[in-house]
């Protein structure tokens, strides 16, 4: 039974709504047609963002979160027959999971529990599809609503029957692997699994399906000769080892069976010792792995599990000697961002490949907590190590880990501030890579005040430059007030009498903030010039616009 007032309580909690929590203050009624229309839009958002449920609240302000209470439908007969109401006009006579009444102190509150689409439907109210833009009400746009009707089309690729393979094109010794890892996965059935003949192991493993080899049974168990069975797909993992000027050195492809294949090429990898002075009050250097086994055994997995194989590509691991990886496999990220993946810290909602997925589970090679890509950012984080980067830009996933420390100090001193979650290190290492954040994110971190600056110019805030040591980097990052600039020219100007702008431009060039472009600072010392001539009349042009000769007044 859901406990709605704890409920109640994390939704209050948030920093601003977003695309599946609505607030309206409704304090005496609020209109039926636009209800429905937020019904149809948090249903199709709680689909696009991977969550069971949406939720509408009446009765509270959105804007301090503050109980104004509400009135609307305060019988209760005819506020549950709303459920009926907004049933006819939806897809499917689809309406509320729960309208659930809180009372407090303050007033009355309703939180209108609303399903998540159905995967491949897009909801409707009166015909018309809905969305959200950020916290705007909006038409549902096409490119979401054909991302929820694919869902329907997608067909899972790796439960397929390969119709012409038997079990003998399947690999004697991977099969004894999976049946090892398996014991391990459910060892109330370990005597029992030993009875079992290959078939009926492979059909309780759900590997295969009634004794029929899949395309799942040849990726992880078929001989290498094997392969062409799911042709044009392909069962390659390829290791590329290159220099520090991003040369070639050596590769190696590797085929299937992929239960064994993993093992040879995390033996590839070479994992060396790192050593560095975690704690700056000891001589004593601590000594790690470059890299955590099992974070390259779980992007390695990760890459099998969410291969979009129809695309015909290669699994890539690209190891770098100057103390990187890069794991690429082909297709979208489907839970669209890392955030959604840190934050929910769950199972996916959807998978590309189910039947891989699962019997990847069955045989103990990754699990369905939802826990993994949070398990690798933690370890990063705890050795001081930079968090693993995602690139999504191509189309392909690519994660890279770094296997050494970027900014010991910076480390040591973000590790000292308790109040940092996962999510806030992870957003300011985006600020630190000069990387795009959504409006949900920026105005989290600066309710934190955590960051400075404009959306496309972010730098860490004051507070945190204090805490991690880096009052330099702020102050070049964030720059001066202008009327430092201003005082500049003054003095370069009674000192020679006049100045190019050629001459202004290497004054203060170096001095502006290094967030900022060359041509934006160039743009941001015309201004200043600008100020300086027609607003302060300190200063006047002698020469031309385009032969600039500056002169004091």
């Amino acid at each position: 039974m859901k406990d709605i007032k704890k409920i109640l309580q994390q939704l209050r909690s948030m920093a601003s709504e977003n695309e599946v929590v609505e607030f309206k203050e409704a304090k005496n009624g609020y209109d039926f047609k636009k209800l429905g229309k937020y019904f149809s839009a948090l249903s199709n958002e709680a689909n696009l963002n991977h969550v069971e449920s949406a939720w509408l609240v009446f009765g509270i302000k959105d804007k301090d979160k503050s109980i104004v209470g509400t009135s609307f439908r305060s019988d209760n007969t005819h506020l549950m027959s709303l459920k009926s109401e907004i049933a006819q006009h939806t897809t499917n006579n689809i309406t509320f999971v729960e309208i659930h009444e809180v009372i407090e102190p303050e007033g009355r509150i309703l939180l209108f529990e609303i399903p998540a689409t159905p995967r491949g439907i897009p909801m409707a109210w009166q015909g018309h599809y809905y969305g959200r833009n950020d916290e705007v009400l909006t038409g549902l746009n096409i490119e979401k609503i054909e991302r929820i009707r694919n869902q329907k089309t997608r067909q899972d690729w790796s439960i397929e029957i390969c119709e012409e393979a038997s079990i003998q094109d399947l690999s004697t010794a991977a099969i004894a692997k999976a049946r090892e890892a398996f014991k391990t996965k459910n060892q109330h059935l370990k005597a029992e699994i030993d009875t079992w003949s290959d078939k009926t192991f492979l059909n309780k493993a759900k590997v295969c399906i009634n004794g029929k080899i899949t395309n799942t049974a040849i990726l992880l168990l078929g001989k290498p000769e094997s392969e062409h069975f799911i042709s044009p797909a392909l069962a390659h993992i390829t290791w590329i080892l290159k220099d520090k000027d991003n040369i070639e050195k050596d590769y190696e492809h590797f085929s299937c069976p992929f239960i064994l294949s993993v093992d040879k090429v995390f033996a590839k990898i070479r994992n060396l010792k790192y050593r560095y002075m975690r704690d700056e009050n000891t001589l004593f250097p601590e000594e790690v792995n470059q890299y955590e086994p099992y974070i390259i055994r779980e992007a390695l997995h990760n890459c099998i599990a969410h291969q979009d194989y129809r695309k015909a590509n290669r699994i890539i691991v690209i190891e770098s000697e100057d103390d990187k990886i890069i794991f690429v496999n082909g297709g979208t990220f489907l839970p669209e961002t890392v955030e959604n993946v840190l934050n929910i810290d769950a199972p996916q909602l959807d998978y590309r490949n189910d039947f891989l997925v699962n019997a990847m589970v069955n045989l103990n090679m990754i699990d369905t907590i939802g826990s993994g890509i949070r398990r690798m950012f933690i370890m990063q984080k705890n050795k001081f190590f930079p968090l693993p980067d995602y690139d999504f830009s191509d189309g392909n996933v690519k994660m890279t880990v770094i296997g050494k420390i970027l900014d010991i100090n910076y480390a040591r001193k973000l590790a000292q501030m308790p109040n940092l979650s996962l999510n806030d290190i992870l957003l300011l290492d985006k600020v630190q890579k000069r990387k795009i954040l959504s409006n949900e994110a920026l105005k989290y971190l600066r309710k934190k005040k955590l960051v400075e600056g404009r959306k496309n110019n972010l730098y860490i805030s004051s507070n945190v430059a204090k805490e991690t040591g880096q009052k330099e980097d702020y102050i070049k990052m964030q720059g001066f007030d202008n009327q430092y600039y201003k005082e500049l020219i003054l003095k370069y100007l009674t000192e020679f009498e006049e100045a190019t702008k050629q001459d202004i431009e290497k004054l203060i060039l170096d001095k502006l903030p290094n967030i900022l472009s060359v041509e934006q600072k160039k743009n941001k010392i015309k201004y200043i010039l600008y100020s300086m001539s027609k607003k302060d009349k300190t200063i006047e042009n002698k020469g031309s616009n385009r032969y600039a000769k500056w002169v004091k007044l």
